[in-house]
């Protein structure tokens, strides 16, 4: 491994990890093997009533567009994603991953696709469109997969690889794997979050203001390659656990400092079919807020224990795979509504939204 691998400060603040910790289950972290400054992942999606719905086709074409014409800042790593949202509204994504900040500045700016969102007239568009820009230090990232064979998310870009570790199986696991967590206890300035305040969306352009040191988490399920045994346990008894969890954090946002929770489907590029892949995209107020969560609530309990359990029966023999990738961001604007629904995204919960002229 070469030194770009890791970045890591003198510690100034207590590690969570407790004296002597050996992780009942082996867990990999990504490493980078070309420097990296900034990580960069942009989700994209078109927000209507169906596949049939005005605006589907056009958003498809111009993601295919983007992608067939050679480019040196084109994605790294890219994705397309489908998930219902919380007003009941399909959403159709294209995800994708840099690690040069650059290189994404200059394919949005050029790409068809780009350009179709930038030239989106809220006022006259039948769907909704949203974009939201997710950019850190790598000092501000952390990543764990339960299995070191697959690419999911950052995974998938170049330059990386994953490595073993011990930073993990205790509480307080994921703050300890951010580098800066070493000098920077990652407060937020304000702990309480404004009323759910309904604004007018439709027909308007809206930036929203994100905070600073707001938690992103991007946290995936693999069970494709899962043979009938391990399928079936997945789908039967783990799958309805981590919805459970997840319906939890969505229907008790306030208590919780969920901002948004979006469950997304990963779909096949060529076909538009689902895969045997699932990914939970959330925004919460603070890290402290996912860390509350996932040591005090039993749902977070049974989701944990269960991939432990399962981890210990099959070993090395184990066909699903988890895994996350947690971004702490600076504060940003980058967070934009085209005509959606009030409730979409960070609209309802941002401090400020701002209308784009």
């Amino acid at each position: 491994m070469t030194p770009w691998g890791n970045v890591a400060y003198p510690r100034q603040l207590p590690a969570r990890k407790p004296d002597g910790h050996q992780p009942r289950a082996p867990r990999w972290t990504l490493a980078y093997t070309e420097p990296v400054t900034m990580l960069t992942s942009e989700y994209l999606g078109i927000q209507v009533e169906s596949w049939e719905s005005v605006g589907v086709q056009a958003f498809l074409e111009r993601i295919r567009a983007s992608h067939n014409i050679p480019h040196p800042g084109a994605p790294e790593a890219w994705e397309l994603l489908a998930c219902t949202d919380d007003a009941g509204l399909l959403n159709i994504i294209h995800l994708a991953y840099w690690r040069n900040p650059l290189h994404h500045e200059t394919w949005y700016s050029s790409a068809p696709l780009g350009r179709w969102y930038d030239g989106l007239d809220a006022a006259t568009i039948a769907f909704g469109a949203w974009r939201e820009v997710i950019q850190v230090p790598l000092d501000h990232a952390e990543t764990i997969y339960s299995d070191p064979r697959g690419s999911f998310g950052l995974a998938a870009c170049p330059g990386t690889e994953v490595e073993s570790m011990t930073v993990n199986g205790y509480f307080g696991a994921a703050r300890d794997r951010l580098p800066v967590s070493a000098i920077d206890p990652l407060q937020v300035a304000q702990t309480t979050r404004p009323p759910n305040t309904f604004r007018e969306t439709r027909g308007r352009r809206l930036r929203a203001e994100t905070h600073h040191n707001m938690a992103v988490i991007r946290s995936g399920q693999f069970w494709a390659a899962a043979g009938t045994e391990q399928r079936t346990d997945y789908e039967e008894s783990l799958q309805p656990k981590l919805s459970e969890g997840m319906q939890y954090l969505s229907r008790h946002k306030e208590a919780t400092g969920t901002l948004a929770l979006r469950e997304l489907t990963s779909l096949n590029r060529d076909t538009l079919t689902p895969r045997r892949e699932t990914s939970t995209y959330a925004h919460f107020q603070s890290l402290a807020d996912v860390e509350a969560w996932a040591e005090d609530h039993p749902t977070h309990h049974a989701i944990y224990e269960h991939a432990i359990d399962k981890n210990r029966e099959y070993g090395s023999d184990r066909e699903v795979t988890t895994w996350h990738e947690v971004f702490i961001m600076p504060s940003s604007a980058r967070f934009e509504y085209v005509n959606c629904d009030p409730m979409t995204g960070l609209l309802p919960s941002a401090r400020t939204v701002l209308a784009v002229e």
